[in-house]
């Protein structure tokens, strides 16, 4: 099982997303193979000190519950004071995942250290 270590101080969210997405399908590797989980864990340090401006602070993210008015938004400061820098770096990471069995397996393998 490979670790690799992130830091996250002063980097942009989308940019540091983008590593970890690619690190977490394996796609840095030679052997890739789409449908194989790769023994990679990604170690976020310092996810505290991230570059976030006050437009990206205030973007909102979209859940539907799936009952007629029952679409909710919520900015990404108040999910930040609400849930911490893991859910927004979960989040971020979860789109960029491929959409199969595989991508919540991927997410667990993600370690975020404030």
């Amino acid at each position: 099982m490979q670790n690799f270590t992130l830091n996250a101080k002063g980097k942009k969210l989308g940019r540091i997303a983008t590593e970890i997405a690619m690190i977490l399908r394996g796609k840095n590797t030679p052997g890739f193979t789409p449908n194989k989980l790769p023994d990679h864990t990604v170690t976020i340090e310092n996810a505290d000190q991230i570059e976030l401006s006050d437009a990206r602070k205030n973007e909102t993210y979209k859940t539907y519950s799936g009952y007629p008015g029952g679409l909710r938004h919520e900015s990404r400061q108040h999910l930040l004071d609400r849930r911490g820098i893991r859910e927004i770096f979960l989040r971020t990471v979860h789109g960029m995942l491929p959409n199969n069995k595989l991508r919540s397996e991927m997410l667990k393998r993600i370690i975020i250290k404030d």
